[in-house]
């Protein structure tokens, strides 16, 4: 395995294993697990401070509720409150259903996603402030965690079940951040490419006095015409100082 592949499993594990000690890990247990790629230490200050972006706290938890703005409050509040009108369930009674819910019971199933929904909504306290809105978080991970009482069927045991529907919640809001932040990069991505053409075709029209084509841009600007084009795409043909064919207006 190389060097990078064998960093992001280590990081993996570092985050599994602080989910399963109250989203928290030592700095010694850090340390330990990336002892063998000999990081520097401005690189292990890298690790920390994703491992403290991702609201896991090092020596001790962190407060999740810390991090949510009053609007988020206000929202976790009514929404714990609808859930508070489900049936309470004994650890008996959980471990029957789930044992149901392995079976391929649908009932025993959509018993267990009850159970867990108030899960769900503190893991995604653990993700916030990462671009991402608290009520989809909840939605993303009660998708995931009705999905995985129908996966049930693949463990040994019952006891099992917590962990696993815990991980497909966590995998999914982690997915749906990243997908967050992909969307936001394009978009950024796009308009700095627009703004780009936009600023070239206005140098270049004071120069002639008159709009320009994007051929005329292309070959004195040095854009590329593909570029120049798919900039007036994004913008909607509205880029100002380029003279649009009557086909595209």
């Amino acid at each position: 395995m190389d060097r990078e592949n064998f960093f992001l499993e280590t990081l993996e594990k570092v985050k599994s294993l602080a989910a399963g000690q109250g989203n928290c890990v030592s700095r010694e247990q850090v340390l330990e697990a990336f002892g063998p790629l000999k990081l520097e230490e401005e690189q292990l200050d890298g690790v920390f401070d994703y491992l403290e972006k991702r609201r896991i706290g090092i020596g001790e938890p962190v407060d999740p509720d810390s991090f949510l703005s009053e609007e988020e409050r206000d929202y976790l509040q009514d929404y714990l409150d609808e859930l508070a009108g489900l049936p309470q369930r004994s650890e008996g009674e959980i471990l029957a259903m789930t044992i149901s819910a392995m079976a391929g019971e649908k009932s025993a199933q959509q018993g267990l996603v009850e159970v867990y929904l108030r899960d769900v909504a503190d893991v995604a306290k653990l993700y916030t402030g990462q671009g991402v809105f608290l009520e989809d978080l909840i939605g993303e991970g009660n998708m995931a965690l009705a999905l995985g009482t129908s996966m049930l069927g693949s463990l040994e045991k019952p006891e099992e079940a917590p962990g696993m529907l815990m991980k497909l919640v966590m995998d999914a809001m982690e997915d749906h951040i990243q997908e967050v932040s992909a969307a936001e990069s394009a978009g950024r991505r796009a308009a700095d490419q627009v703004n780009r053409v936009a600023d070239r075709a206005r140098e270049l029209a004071e120069e002639l006095h008159r709009k320009v084509t994007p051929e005329e841009l292309a070959a004195e600007t040095g854009l590329s015409l593909k570029s120049i084009r798919d900039a007036m795409r994004i913008s909607g043909y509205k880029i100002e100082d380029i003279e649009y064919a009557k086909d595209v207006l």
